[in-house]
Order: structure tokens, then C-alpha cells, then sequence
């Protein structure tokens, strides 16, 4: 029998009530505050949108030092594999990817359809002091690997409007400081896409975000390997703004509606039409000339 989302976000609270068990104190476990009742709320009404995706951090003392885990849990989460991402300010970025990768290739053994961000957290207490001690000697092969090849990171967000002038530059404004390429569609609805080094995006993600900004979720993620630069892997030369033929009332509201048919061909034009059915739950359709 195939499993459900509503099963999945079920199986991802139960997770959440016994990692909050486990980090009990202040500043261990972080959680927007309304992530778990948006999700609740879903589970009472399956009828509705889907909730955001579920994003925590956990912070870990390893040695001397302190660990982050952030994680990002897509809906279908224990059936697909979380997004987990540990970082220190004690890391450099070299010794960030190694224990990255090695993370990733400890999660990709497990089971699937099992609950592992608890297995994660072990595996990152038990297996991040050889990096925080600065070693140069662990796995040759492993080191081999990150040397040669690049990961590039794509995350798709989704908001409800994006009208401040104030928040786009704020958007820009980190887009170009962490080097990220994409796009950002202004009104109603908003869309967001980054691209580049996964630290980056993630970093990105955090900085929009933050403190109050309730309607915005991230529909999806694609990430790339390449032994070349990731350069050759984006799909967009700088980051664009886009603002297409709007339809609506231009007056004080200022609450106007894209052209979304504008927006898909510009999808299409750069290889990501499928993108508009996981952002808007419909098929998109160009009108013929």
C-alpha cells in the first residue's frame, strides 16, 4: 500500500516530539514557532494546501565545539530522504563538505522509509571531532573525491505575494552576496529560485526567512554533482528580476496577479517547466498564437 503524505508529516511530528526529549534546553532544539500547528492543522483538514516543510535546527556539542544540524524534511519524508546539513564555525569549508559527504553517504545506507534524523544526530556527534581536530588524514579517497567534484544546489520557494520594496532588496542584496544565481517574480504569486553552493542557498533560505515572514515555503530542491565547476550546471547567468504583464487592481492594494502563462514560458525557456506543476499543484499550458 502506498504511503501518504499525511502519514509521512504524521511520522515527522512523532520524530519531533522525541528529539525535543532529547535536547530539552534552551537553544538546543530551534523550530519556527507555528511549523508544528501549520502541520497539525493540515492533519485535521487534508483538504487544505500542504503545510511548509518542516526546518529545524539542532545544536551539538562535539568536543570542545559546537555542531548544527539543520534540517529540512520534504513532505514524502521518511520515504525520500531528508536534506541534513551539519556546520561549525570551527569547520573550514573543505572540512565542511568532507563531513557533508560522509553524512550523506552514512544517511543513503540506511533503510528506506525509516525515521534517521535521530541516527543522523548520532552520526554527527560521533564523527565530527576528526574534522574539528583539523585532520588531514581521514580517508584519501574520500578527499579525493571532494577534491574533483562540485555539488550544485537548486531550491525552488513559493510565497504568497512579494510586493516591499524593502524585501526584494533584502533578496537581491543576499543573492549577490553569497554568489547565488536565479530569479525572483514579483506579486502575486511570489517566486524564488536560487542556485549555487548548497551552503550558500541554505544560508540564503535562512536570511530571508527570518524573523516574520509566515507565507513562504520551499516546494523543491534539486541538487547536482559535477567534477567540473557548478557553473556549467545553472540554468540562470545572474539573478534576475522578473516581473511579467500583471492582471488586477493597481490601486492602493496593490494586489495584482501574474501572467502566469508568461512565467511558464519563461520556465520552459530555461529547462525547468515541470517546475510549474510542484509550484502550483496544476499543469501548466501555453496558449496557442
Amino acid at each position: 500500500m502506498a504511503v501518504t503524505v499525511k502519514e509521512c508529516l504524521e511520522l515527522q511530528l512523532l520524530e519531533v516530539e522525541m528529539l525535543l526529549s532529547m535536547f530539552p534546553k534552551r537553544g538546543e532544539f530551534s523550530l519556527d514557532e507555528d511549523a508544528v500547528p501549520s502541520i497539525q492543522r493540515y492533519l485535521r483538514n487534508a483538504d487544505g494546501a500542504l503545510p511548509p516543510q518542516l526546518e529545524y535546527r539542532i545544536a551539538l556539542d562535539v568536543g570542545e565545539a559546537k555542531v548544527e544540524l539543520q534540517v529540512l524534511l520534504p513532505h514524502m519524508y521518511p520515504q525520500v530522504a531528508p536534506h541534513l546539513f551539519a556546520r561549525s564555525d570551527a569547520l573550514h569549508r573543505q572540512q565542511q563538505v568532507q563531513l557533508n559527504t560522509r553524512l550523506a553517504c552514512h544517511i543513503s545506507s540506511l533503510d528506506s522509509g525509516d525515521l534517521c534524523v535521530c541516527e543522523a544526530v548520532q552520526w554527527v556527534k560521533d564523527n565530527s571531532l576528526p574534522f574539528l581536530d583539523n585532520s588531514t588524514t581521514s580517508s584519501a579517497c574520500a578527499s579525493e573525491e571532494v577534491r574533483v567534484k562540485e555539488m550544485l544546489h537548486r531550491m525552488w520557494i513559493y510565497s504568497h505575494h512579494i510586493y516591499r520594496q524593502e524585501l526584494r532588496k533584502k533578496i537581491f542584496d543576499c543573492a549577490k552576496k553569497l554568489n547565488l544565481t536565479g530569479f525572483c517574480l514579483t506579486g502575486k504569486p511570489g517566486v524564488i529560485c536560487v542556485e549555487g553552493l548548497r551552503e550558500n542557498c541554505e544560508e540564503f533560505w535562512r536570511d530571508i526567512r527570518y524573523p516574520n515572514w509566515k507565507h513562504i515555503s520551499c516546494k523543491h530542491v534539486e541538487n547536482m554533482e559535477t567534477e567540473g565547476s557548478i557553473d556549467n550546471l545553472r540554468l540562470f547567468h545572474g539573478f534576475e528580476d522578473l516581473q511579467f504583464q500583471a492582471h488586477g487592481d493597481y490601486g492602493l492594494r496593490n494586489d495584482y496577479h501574474m501572467d502566469l502563462g508568461q512565467f511558464l514560458e519563461f520556465l520552459k525557456q530555461h529547462q525547468s517547466g515541470h517546475i510549474f506543476q510542484i509550484l502550483f499543484g496544476v499543469e501548466g499550458k501555453l496558449s496557442d498564437n
